[in-house]
Formats: structure tokens, C-alpha cells, sequence
């Protein structure tokens, strides 16, 4: 299974290497944009994508991106949770 995270594409880094810089959860980083370029590169600036390993792999609206978000953070802190569950139930032991 692929996780896509959502990320602004906020520049583009160099038009003909298809790269461009997207804002990641506040993270800065250069993504390929090869799977979504439209005619102009410079007009995914500003769009949101999925961004997985590297790639944006699809671009989203920005309703889907704060969704997936949302989803995001849930996970993390059921996460949170069934590690401390596991911290106390090996602490008991």
C-alpha cells in the first residue's frame, strides 16, 4: 500500500527537470512533478498534490487535501495510544 501525503506545490524549482518545491505539513521539500505537469509547469503553483517518495503522484483539491490531513492526525494519535497501551501492559508484567 502507497501513502500519498498532501503537499502545496509552492515553486518551481527548475521547469525542465520537472521539479518543484512543495510545502509538506510545513516541511519544504523539492518533489518531481513529471505525473501531473500541465502545460505549464508554473501553474501548479499553489495546487495541492499527493506526494509519495518523492512524487506528486495526483493532484487534489484543497477540501480532499485537509481531509486526508485530518485522517492523517487521527491515525497518528490511535497510534499514540496503542503504544501506550503496550508501555503499561509491559509494565505490568
Amino acid at each position: 500500500m502507497c501513502l500519498g501525503i498532501p503537499g502545496r506545490i509552492v515553486e518551481i524549482t527548475d521547469a525542465a527537470r520537472m521539479t518543484a518545491m512543495a510545502d509538506v505539513s510545513g516541511v519544504k521539500r523539492e518533489v518531481n512533478i513529471a505525473c501531473v505537469a500541465e502545460a505549464e509547469p508554473a501553474a501548479l503553483v499553489g495546487r495541492w498534490a499527493l506526494i509519495h517518495v518523492g512524487f506528486a503522484m495526483a493532484l487534489i483539491d484543497e477540501a480532499e487535501a485537509a481531509a486526508t490531513l485530518e485522517a492523517l492526525r487521527h491515525l497518528g494519535e490511535a497510534q499514540e495510544t496503542l503504544e501506550q497501551i503496550a508501555e503499561s501492559a509491559r509494565a505490568l508484567s
